[in-house]
Parts: structure tokens; C-alpha cells; sequence
């Protein structure tokens, strides 16, 4: 059984186009299977952390998984933070955010929308991209990249941090978890 297979069925899928304008590169992640453990994304070839477009996919995988067990999805997402593993503060934020919202994070995968009730396509896949600002702090080891969410307006962005001594990129902060419009299933006004 998969990882969203108990969520909902799709009822239909919008294709979600990746930001129109000036992106300096965009890159597609698909997941023939959503990770569900730190194995199962340490087995991704997109866990070599070299690229930092597949580490923030890879952020937004390992949230999809809290939902249905916190304690892996903080182990992936320590394995993304690399050698600054999350912080009290940033473990609860993240709890807060889950408490009515479990859909955010699938919000980020392509085809899902506040009509599908946010139920991602397959296969899964997550498209992150830059933008002219993105590179702003690249000589300081900094890259923030952009991905859509099918319930927002606007771009969210993740921040990613390299280092430099290997060449790996990891996860600096996100800021994903934030409000989107509600499922249609759950919005009495849709």
C-alpha cells in the first residue's frame, strides 16, 4: 500500500505548470514510490545531496510523511539538515502546522489542487526551479528555490545550504508550511 493511497482517490488531475518567466533552471523530481522511511529515501539517487533542486524535493517527501509517522519524517528531515539536525523550535513548528493542515505539503506535488483534494498524481513528482534572486546569497553557500503549490497564489521557497569541504547541499530552512487555500472536501463553500 502506498503512501497516499488511505488519503483519498483523485477525482480528477490538473497538470501544474512550473513558473512562467526568468527561472535560471527547473528540474522535475518523480517518485515511481513516495519514500515512507530514512532507508527508502537514503536509496534515492537524489539522497546523494549533490544536487540542491532534488534535496528540496526531497523536503517536501519527507513532510508529506508526517502525517502518518512524525518520528521518520524527522529523521529524513534530519538526514536533509545534514550536520545541523532540526531544532527544538523548528520540530514544533512543524507539529503546529499539522495540526489542521496535513495537506500542505502534498499541495507541492504535481496535480494536486484544493479540487482533487490535494491528491498528488502518479507518478509522484515535485518540481522545484530558481529564480533571478535565487542565487543572491551563492557566494555565501546559500541557494533558495521555488516550488508551486496547487493551493497558492504565489511561489514557496526553500533554502538550501552547501558545503563546501564535499560539495553536498542541505536543507537550511523551509518555508512550505504555510497557509493554502482548503481542500474542496473540507471547504463548505466550495
Amino acid at each position: 500500500m502506498g503512501l497516499f493511497d488511505n488519503v483519498q482517490s483523485a477525482a480528477s488531475a490538473v497538470a501544474q505548470s512550473a513558473a512562467a518567466g526568468a527561472d535560471l533552471r527547473t528540474k522535475t523530481v518523480t517518485f515511481s514510490e513516495m519514500p515512507e522511511t530514512l532507508e527508502q529515501m537514503k536509496a534515492l539517487p537524489e539522497a546523494a545531496m549533490k544536487d540542491p533542486l532534488d534535496v528540496a524535493a526531497l523536503t517536501v517527501a519527507a513532510l508529506c510523511v508526517y502525517p502518518f509517522n512524525k518520528d521518520e519524517s524527522i529523521k529524513m528531515l534530519n538526514f536533509l539538515k545534514g550536520p545541523q539536525p532540526l531544532s527544538p523550535y523548528e520540530i514544533s513548528f512543524i507539529a503546529d502546522r499539522f495540526r489542521d493542515a496535513d495537506y500542505i505539503p502534498r499541495s507541492y506535488m504535481n496535480g494536486a489542487t484544493p479540487q482533487n483534494n490535494y491528491m498528488p498524481q502518479r507518478p509522484y513528482s515535485v518540481t522545484v526551479y530558481e529564480l533571478a534572486h535565487s542565487r543572491d546569497n551563492l557566494n555565501e553557500g546559500y541557494l533558495t528555490v521555488n516550488l508551486n503549490s496547487g493551493g497558492a497564489d504565489s511561489p514557496r521557497q526553500i533554502r538550501l545550504r552547501t558545503k563546501p569541504s564535499t560539495g553536498e547541499w542541505f536543507l537550511w530552512e523551509q518555508f512550505i508550511l504555510v497557509g493554502i487555500r482548503v481542500p474542496d472536501a473540507a471547504n463548505p463553500w466550495a
